[in-house]
């Protein structure tokens, strides 16, 4: 697999290439979304433990640049609770339309054949954007994440509940505590979502344990196979990174 790092006109980007990729081919796509203060790298080597040669992964940048300590910048999709003010929940998604927007062509993004997956923060995101959205995405998969503005999201779903969707969250998360992924797992069943897989993992923390991602790449497979229809699962090989 190959990693390159993009200047997208609205977001940042890494896109990750699968083993032997033919450009002439529309290959099903895994956008990952990083956590608050991570950056589009964080969740790039989930690829080749997802699956090496049947996706095209599509890893973003978050809109605001913070500074974690160190000299070091991270990025968030919006400021601390942010998703609860819609100003600025608006104006993550609208980054986030023209990101997919701008991805269409390049990377033959078809409706029906993307998943989001997100992780803390991205999980978050991954809900808000996805939820009202499942003609565009075969599915969520939202990692130690928590649903925020619950009211607002609620009068944006679609009639038709049926999108697949991955809630994952380690019972000892200390930054996410477990009992909000509880609840998010909680209102999706009250929404009426019946496609609904939850795993809680014991003694996990913030954080994608093996176990988690053997389970997740098993949903992803289940829900939008890749497209030489291998069986995923977790391999040797790794991602090039500039």
């Amino acid at each position: 697999m190959e990693g390159t790092a993009n200047k997208g006109s609205a977001l940042d980007y890494v896109s990750i290439t699968p083993t032997d990729y033919d450009e002439s081919h529309s290959y099903p796509v895994i956008i990952l979304v990083h956590g608050f203060g991570a950056s589009m790298y964080d969740l790039a080597g989930l690829a080749p433990a997802i699956h090496q040669t049947g996706y095209l992964y599509l890893c973003p940048n978050g809109t605001v640049p913070l500074d974690i300590g160190g000299g070091q910048i991270g990025y968030g999709w919006t400021t601390p609770g942010g998703f609860n003010d819609p100003e600025e929940a608006k104006s993550t998604e609208a980054a986030f339309d023209a990101f997919m927007e701008e991805m269409r062509e390049p990377y033959k993004l078809e409706p029906s054949k993307i998943l989001i997956i997100g992780f803390s923060q991205g999980g978050g995101l991954a809900y808000r954007y996805g939820l009202p959205r499942p003609d565009v995405f075969a599915g969520i998969g939202a990692l130690s994440a928590s649903i925020s503005d619950m009211e607002e999201l609620a009068t944006q779903l679609p009639d038709e509940r049926t999108q697949p969707i991955f809630v994952g969250h380690g019972d000892q998360d200390p930054v996410v505590p477990i009992d909000r992924g509880r609840i998010a797992h909680a209102q999706l069943e009250v929404w009426g979502y019946n496609d609904l897989i939850y795993n809680e993992y014991a003694g996990a923390g913030h954080e994608i344990t093996p176990t988690e991602l053997r389970d997740l790449s098993q949903w992803v497979a289940r829900v939008l196979p890749p497209l030489d229809s291998q069986t995923p699962g977790v391999s040797p090989g790794g991602i090039i990174l500039p």
